[in-house]
């Protein structure tokens, strides 16, 4: 039972992968304003046999219950105080991504400063620009 379970399961990804494609297919057709009215046929017959997989998974006992978004925030699947794995190295702060790391901050450098008066420069059109700013 639970191999024909794991069928079942490993069919219903299978199809919302294709199903994904489909979809992404017909948004395509949609703005070169072709006609998707095949492909939209198509994506409706596959919606019909995922709902026969569902069905036929949840009689078999292999329901999965969906989190509302109390749940999900509950859950906090991006939880801070996770451990990296054994042998893993730690993370730079000042490496994650803006915004997703609390400890993130801005990466301090030391700014050059601008010359006032630049010396005559040895290429022609730098050299160009120095006498016409002198010249002023």
């Amino acid at each position: 039972m639970d191999n024909k379970l794991n069928e079942i399961r490993r069919k219903i990804r299978f199809l919302r992968a294709e199903m994904l494609s489909a979809e992404d297919n017909i948004r395509k057709k949609i703005n070169r304003d072709e006609d998707c009215s095949e492909a939209a046929v198509h994506l409706m017959s596959m919606r019909v046999v995922m709902l026969g997989l569902i069905g036929e998974r949840n009689r078999l006992g292999g329901e999965e219950r969906l989190l509302n978004v109390d749940e999900r925030l509950k859950l906090d699947v991006r939880a801070a105080s996770r451990k990296p794995a054994n042998g893993a190295p730690a993370r730079f702060p000042a490496k994650a991504g803006l915004g997703l790391d609390p400890g993130w901050g801005p990466v301090r450098f030391k700014k050059t400063r601008q010359l006032k008066n630049p010396e005559p420069r040895s290429d022609s059109i730098g050299a160009q620009k120095a006498r016409g700013r002198r010249e002023r």
